[in-house]
């Protein structure tokens, strides 16, 4: 059975279902509440968005799609397969990305991919489906599949955030890799995706947490005419709270 989150009453369905699954994630439910659902624009221009904001700051990423977007209006796989490098270049996009995009509007055009029956598929399988294609990895793949999709069984295992989250909220000594991910997910399926909601969420609300703890030290420090250095624990607290960036 393949899980669709396509609407916020999905999501609720699945996590409440998590929960009562796996009583590990009660405590992390209790802190975060019900997440909420995060869908993007499906096809090829909602996965060249996600291809555009690889390995770049969200500004950054945000910016470039901006200009790709109103030069190719509307956006479709044919224009930007005739598109000229350099007028791409002059957007804002690498040529890696450049020949990644091009690649990926060439197998669209000739139908030798098929990016919207992909939800159908099961995960691994559509997964695995996209990493064979240039320039496209396994966190562009999954969040692909989860928030253009709806893949309720997505899931990212290579994204920092929920790494780190899974590492605190199963009480794990360190971050587990994307290898060591895999398993530790396994027995949240065929609800990966609704999970990874709900990290993604708990990353959040722990991270918040030490903002403000970090914000009430650096208050009572100053208060009390105390130095904050840079690298102090009371600084490393703030950077912490600071988002990671994820990987490709």
């Amino acid at each position: 059975m393949i899980l669709h989150l396509n609407s916020q009453d999905d999501l609720e369905e699945a996590i409440r279902a998590l929960v009562k699954l796996d009583p590990r994630l009660k405590p992390v439910f209790e802190l975060t509440g019900m997440p909420a659902l995060r869908r993007r624009e499906a096809g090829f221009a909602g996965l060249a968005a996600i291809i555009c904001g690889q390995q770049l700051s969200t500004a950054s990423a945000a910016a470039i799609w901006a200009r790709l977007a109103a030069a190719f209006d509307p956006f479709h796989h044919d224009s930007l397969r005739r598109a000229r490098a350099d007028r791409l270049g002059r957007l804002g996009l690498s040529a890696a990305k450049i020949k990644t995009l091009k690649n990926l509007a060439r197998e669209i055009a000739t139908e030798r991919l098929n990016l919207d029956v992909l939800a159908n598929e099961e995960a691994d399988a559509a997964h695995h489906t996209l990493v064979s294609l240039h320039g496209i990895g396994p966190w562009t793949a999954d969040l692909y599949l989860l928030f253009c999709l709806g893949h309720g069984d997505a899931w990212p295992a290579g994204d920092l955030a929920v790494q780190e989250a899974v590492k605190i909220g199963l009480g794990l000594r360190t971050r587990p890799t994307a290898k060591e991910m895999a398993p530790l997910a396994e027995p949240w399926r065929p609800m990966r995706g609704a999970a990874a909601h709900l990290w993604w969420a708990y990353y959040r609300a722990i991270k918040k947490r030490e903002g403000v703890i970090a914000d009430k030290a650096k208050a009572n420090a100053v208060s009390n005419n105390v130095p904050v250095a840079k690298g102090s624990s009371v600084d490393a607290k703030i950077t912490a709270a600071q988002p990671p960036r994820s990987k490709k």
